[in-house]
């Protein structure tokens, strides 16, 4: 018996989420059903983040169990030969048995994207939020300051969430601009149910000129979901990496989903 992690990248538009659930197919899914006609065992995989419906991934991790003899390092190659073209395994490694990325102290990396312009862009249209009132990117900016450190997000947290603590520690929040193109780039311990695409949609008010930057300060305190904005669409938001912290396949680096150290 080994265990597997693998890095997976995912266009998340035609799946209900990465979680197994009756109502649609997922990505969990479809790696499940994948892995064990190619290992020819039954195999469930378990992930590190359970990105929801319409949300992309260019990092997620998932462990699972396995009796083959495959080499763990061959088993992307192998496994996407039959994986649809919008899911792909970015790298699998063997890991401790005892070891989940779930489990361990990472830090995650989420991007939500917005497309600003008078019209759409057809080719963004499944990967970005169309916004065309014009934005003013140094009042977002201003506003994300207020939510770098450790809080309580609980108003930017979906009602009815179901956890221990609504307290969270964002690394950092920038707000970046490429012509039509605005990036809220994300790094944290962790994050809240919707806590992110909440973020996007409350920076947004304050770069419509809606809201005052400093009211992001207030809606913080305030712990109250219906103080802040509104939950920005899931295609504009993607998961791009998960860095663990000196995980013990690697004593003493950090590594992230894409390998390097």
């Amino acid at each position: 018996m080994k265990r597997v992690m693998l890095t997976v990248a995912y266009d998340g538009t035609n799946y209900c989420g990465w979680q197994i659930q009756p109502n649609g197919i997922t990505i969990e899914e479809e790696l499940n059903r994948h892995l064990s006609r190619l290992l020819r065992e039954p195999v469930r995989v378990s992930g590190a983040s359970r990105t929801d419906s319409g949300v992309h991934a260019l990092g997620n991790l998932c462990v699972f169990d396995t009796e083959t003899r495959i080499p763990a390092e061959k088993l992307c190659y192998a496994v996407n030969q039959s994986l649809p073209p919008d899911i792909v395994v970015q790298k699998s490694q063997e890991v401790p048995l005892d070891f989940h990325p779930r489990k361990w102290e990472s830090a995650k990396t989420y991007e939500y994207t917005i497309y600003n312009r008078s019209l759409p862009n057809p080719v963004l249209r499944l990967y970005s939020y169309f916004v065309y009132r014009p934005l003013d990117v140094e009042r977002m900016r201003r506003g994300a300051a207020f939510l770098v450190g450790e809080h309580d997000f609980q108003s930017f947290c979906s009602a009815g969430s179901q956890v221990e603590t609504t307290v969270r520690t964002v690394h950092s929040l920038e707000v970046e601009q490429e012509g039509p193109v605005i990036r809220i780039r994300i790094t944290g311990s962790g994050f809240l149910y919707n806590m992110v695409r909440i973020i996007a949609g409350t920076l947004l008010r304050v770069g419509s000129g809606f809201w005052e930057p400093e009211m992001v300060g207030e809606i913080l305190e305030k712990q109250d979901r219906s103080a802040a904005g509104p939950t920005a669409p899931a295609k504009g938001l993607c998961l791009m990496g998960i860095q663990l912290k000196n995980p013990p396949f690697f004593p003493g680096k950090g590594i992230d989903t894409h390998g390097r150290m």
